[in-house]
């Protein structure tokens, strides 16, 4: 009969190449799977030229969904306010991409590929970068990577709240000033210093800490709900379903499907496209994921605050054997 040791080695065995296949299928599969899915474009101009253009994009059944716009005025206006990724208007001297690199550099050169290779050959195709990423970061990759450190953090902060044996309002305290000290640190870094966000400055700071604040009481709250195992779950959740379906480094709908959604509804994707629009659009299109974020930290706190102290056992009282009354007389 195997020993108990026996059965921990082989239950590690077992569970790392368990764990290895799955980081595989979180990060591996969608960066495999990446292709537009409703991703939503703007065609503008004239008819029949901007029937045409419709046209192309239904083409690709599935891939685009395609919004209608008087004029190239109302199409930059709905890039600026996120409603559409990028635009093709239709002018007299061929079509006009208008782009939002900010918004996303893949979808930006998916879009120039798509519209170049859909019109007859020897076409201009002018190119307007309506919301251009930052010079510090032209092609999204440090914002896209300050994703994991942001859900590190809050993964550190739930799981030493957790350990070190804090509840109610004093853990609750300890998550909310983490998560503002590290929304502070984090926006020096990504503002002050590397250029790679471009909003206001205490937006930012607002964004990562509520994002950072959503992980943490996440993570505690889970931990509060099902003991040490809950830090096990809000690392699952956080850093490798939600780091992974994110989509900050591409787009939410390149993503395979539920992969995208899924990633919204979770703190670190809706701390991305939050920080993307205060960053870059005046915060527009920010109130869903603003709403995310909240619920995540509100849930998570209240379970931190409501959690029950763990009882202590009662001091035992000293025992020793009868003694007999002293004799009288």
């Amino acid at each position: 009969m195997p020993t108990a040791p026996n059965r921990r080695a082989v239950a590690v065995v077992l569970l790392i190449p368990l764990m290895v296949t799955l980081a595989l299928w979180a990060f591996a599969w969608p960066a495999a799977r990446i292709a537009p899915r409703d991703l939503p474009v703007g065609v503008a101009g004239a008819a029949p030229a901007a029937q045409q253009l419709e046209q192309r994009f239904q083409q690709r059944d599935g891939a685009f969904e395609v919004h209608r716009f008087d004029d190239e005025a109302a199409a930059r206006a709905a890039i600026e306010d996120r409603v559409v990724y990028g635009a093709v208007v239709a002018t007299p001297q061929g079509p006009h991409l208008l782009t939002a690199s900010a918004a996303s550099p893949v979808v930006s050169q998916l879009l120039r590929e798509a519209v170049t290779t859909s019109v007859p050959e020897g076409t201009r195709v002018q190119v307007t970068d309506v919301v251009a990423a930052p010079p510090g970061d032209p092609r999204g990759s440090a914002l896209g990577a300050s994703v994991l450190p942001l859900a590190l953090a809050g993964m550190a902060a739930g799981a030493v709240v957790t350990l070190m044996g804090l509840r109610g309002v004093r853990a609750a305290l300890t998550l909310v000033g983490s998560a503002a000290l590290v929304g502070l640190a984090a926006t020096a870094v990504a503002h002050s210093w590397l250029g790679v966000i471009t909003g206001d400055w205490w937006t930012e700071a607002g964004v990562l800490a509520l994002t950072v604040l959503a992980i943490g009481s996440a993570v505690a709250g889970l931990a509060a709900l099902f003991g040490p195992r809950g830090i096990g779950i809000g690392a699952l959740l956080m850093v490798l379903l939600g780091n992974s379906f994110s989509g900050v480094t591409s787009a939410p709908q390149l993503l395979p499907e539920p992969v995208g959604a899924i990633g919204q509804w979770l703190p670190p994707g809706a701390g991305g496209s939050l920080l993307r629009s205060v960053a870059f659009f005046d915060g527009s299109a920010a109130g869903g994921a603003a709403l995310t974020l909240s619920l995540w930290s509100l849930f998570g706190l209240a379970a931190v605050l409501l959690a029950r102290r763990t009882p202590k056992p009662a001091a035992p009282t000293p025992t020793g054997p009868a003694r007999e009354p002293a004799p009288t007389g």
